[in-house]
């Protein structure tokens, strides 16, 4: 399986990579003027920072630690922000949760998980379980240990589907007045959209969807809809994503994801597939010997006992909902079966829906590094034939994500990934516009809230980053 990171978040040097256990610090030098003399700084061989004053004795500095708005708002790297991610957001910071509830009534929080496909069909892939049974027996193991509720992020990857189609014939009906209209690039990859923010910023941010992705569309479903059906404000609830992937920590703490009027988070937490594994080691459990549990479900009309699958993708299906609605909405043509077509490698493929000889539809799947950065200079010479691309940062997509669970010693990471795939496509697929329940969580949810208002709840915006110098390869 993948690394840690995302291929697009290790693009830099690595001269600037910290481990958790280390300090984010930024190492510069410093003169402070004191009057008309200047304040010398010594800096020993562990690194410590001392400031000489007139007398010559030595006073240590304390280390510049960096926040991760630091690290958003800097130009340089992105592996030391994703380190301290891991330890602002880590399952260690779940068990604190769930300790201090045991400990206090007066300041409880309702704790509620949220966990990935990806991530089930991880875990069931090392314990030797269909992906549906990993889903229940993992709900009774976060309720024993505390949490209050467990969802699927299954069903806000339907709205997040659903959001995309609608957003992408809106864009084609204006590509003639708008040339950054199209192609629309796929937003759901946050290690894709630091690199965007960061590398390429203003021009391409245009082309990007402005729709959640599913991990924030239900940081919206938790702290909105969920919170008002259980009586309860935002700060109340505690929200925990299991995601496939370590950048979905920093797509969490990004302030468009920030409740002003709650002084809260929609995300609060997000752990790995492979930090649930250090759970249930760490409590002595394996996933066998956890009896299975119903699935909760934000649904009332329907019992929570069923998963909900998408077709296409492991990342989520994006390029063949968005494919099948636009063929159907803008030319009539209602696609039974896709043919992917590779180019130049196994993560470069292209989907194309032709009339009479003339391309009315083309659309790429591009992932990994490699691929993106062609994606990007075929855009900057005007050269991109695609009115949409699913872009991924991982190589073979977020199955592959760096968070998942590693190969034990007799495996190999193809047999692995191979391994997860059939798990994560053996569960039957729905089509969110034909599902009733999630039509009728759309209008419970969004009904009188108003236009501006539902659109801040699925859609996001993106910021480009100014750099301080050339590139993200800065040696520090």
């Amino acid at each position: 399986m993948a690394s840690h990171f995302s291929s697009v978040l290790q693009l830099t040097d690595l001269d600037d990579y910290i481990t958790p256990s280390q300090e984010c610090v930024k190492p510069v030098k410093v003169q402070k003027v004191q009057g008309k003399s200047v304040a010398k700084i010594q800096i020993e061989d562990d690194g410590s920072y001392f400031q000489v004053n007139q007398e010559g004795r030595l006073q240590r500095l304390e280390k510049a630690k960096i926040t991760l708005n630091d690290c958003l708002a800097c130009s340089g790297c992105i592996t030391s922000a994703e380190s301290v991610l891991i330890t602002q957001q880590s399952h260690d910071e779940l068990y604190r949760v769930l300790r201090q509830n045991e400990q206090s009534s007066s300041e409880r929080m309702v704790v509620v998980v949220s966990v990935s496909p990806q991530s089930r069909a991880s875990l069931a892939a090392r314990f030797g379980l269909s992906s549906c049974d990993t889903g229940r027996r993992l709900t009774a193991f976060f309720k024993k240990l505390g949490v209050h509720h467990v969802f699927d992020t299954g069903f806000s990857r339907a709205f997040s589907l659903l959001e995309s189609q609608r957003e992408f014939v809106e864009r084609f009906h204006r590509k003639e007045q708008d040339p950054k209209a199209l192609p629309m690039l796929a937003s759901a990859c946050p290690g894709w959209i630091c690199y965007a923010e960061k590398t390429h910023g203003d021009f391409i941010l245009p082309y990007i969807s402005t729709t959640r992705s599913p991990q924030q569309v239900m940081g919206s479903l938790v702290k909105t809809f969920f919170a008002e059906k259980q009586g309860l404000s935002p700060q109340q609830i505690y929200h925990v994503t299991v995601m496939p992937c370590y950048d979905k920590k920093l797509e969490a703490s990004r302030p468009d994801f920030y409740i002003t009027k709650s002084e809260i988070r929609e995300v609060d937490c997000v752990i790995t597939s492979g930090e649930v594994l250090k759970m249930l080691e760490q409590e002595g459990v394996s996933l066998h010997d956890v009896d299975p549990a119903p699935l909760d479900t934000l649904f009332s009309n329907v019992l929570g006992d069923e998963l909900m699958s998408h077709a296409g993708s492991g990342s989520g299906g994006y390029l063949h909902h968005v494919y099948t609605y636009a063929a159907r909405q803008l030319f009539g043509v209602d696609v039974k079966e896709i043919t992917y077509k590779t180019l130049k490698n196994k993560d470069f493929q292209e989907v194309t829906l032709e009339k009479d000889g003339v391309v009315l539809l083309r659309f790429a799947a591009t992932y990994g590094f490699r691929n993106i950065q062609n994606l990007v200079q075929k855009l900057k010479r005007g050269k991109s034939p695609y009115h949409f691309v699913e872009v991924m940062a991982c190589p073979s997509g977020c199955l592959n994500g760096g968070g998942q669970i590693r190969p034990q010693a007799d495996q190999s990471n193809k047999e692995l990934l191979q391994q997860v795939e059939e798990l994560y496509k053996a569960e039957s697929p729905m089509n969110p516009e034909e599902d009733e329940r999630i039509s009728e969580l759309y209008h419970t949810w969004l009904e009188g809230v108003g236009e501006a208002q539902a659109r801040k709840l699925l859609h996001t915006q993106y910021h480009a980053v100014e750099k301080a110098s050339s590139g993200l390869n800065i040696k520090w």
